[in-house]
């Protein structure tokens, strides 16, 4: 568990930078044989492209610098729960083990609204460990929207 939380707080880093840009906050690390080999977050609205999604940017990374698209040993850490399309991008990348901060209840498919990580009927299911550093994670996510209703109300 101390592991990680020590990853995760590379990936809270990487929220604060998609935040900095006015993206929601929300950072991926990926970590091979103890190395971080990629790590990204959001850039959908500075891209304004749908898949800029930290996991999926991050596995990106990893997929060149490894020269394959075969993550079977590696382990994603990021910030919130991932979504339908970074659930399917996970477990398509053959990623070993996912670990995630906090849940999300609109989106989640790691768990909360299903889980696509561990459902056997795939050719690949990962291990899922939620709620890691989850009080931090919600916390960047809630003060980001919370700021951001508040500049729409002024308006």
């Amino acid at each position: 568990m101390i592991q990680d939380e020590k990853y995760m707080q590379l990936a809270i880093e990487q929220a604060k930078q998609a935040e900095a840009l006015m993206e929601v906050p929300i950072g991926a690390v990926l970590v091979w044989e103890d190395k971080v080999i990629a790590k990204a977050h959001n850039l959908r609205e500075s891209e304004q492209r749908s898949i800029a999604h930290a996991e999926l940017l991050a596995i990106d990374e990893a997929c060149k610098k490894l020269g394959t698209w075969r993550l079977e040993e590696a382990t994603l850490y990021v910030t919130l729960e991932p979504c339908p399309m970074c659930a399917g991008a996970i477990m398509l990348s053959r990623v070993k083990r996912v670990v995630f901060g906090a849940y999300d209840p609109k989106g989640g498919c790691a768990g909360t609204l299903m889980n696509l990580l561990t459902f056997e009927k795939f050719n690949h299911q990962s291990e899922v460990q939620g709620g890691v550093l989850e009080e931090e994670c919600g916390e960047l996510l809630t003060t980001f929207f919370r700021t951001l209703r508040m500049k729409k109300k002024k308006k």
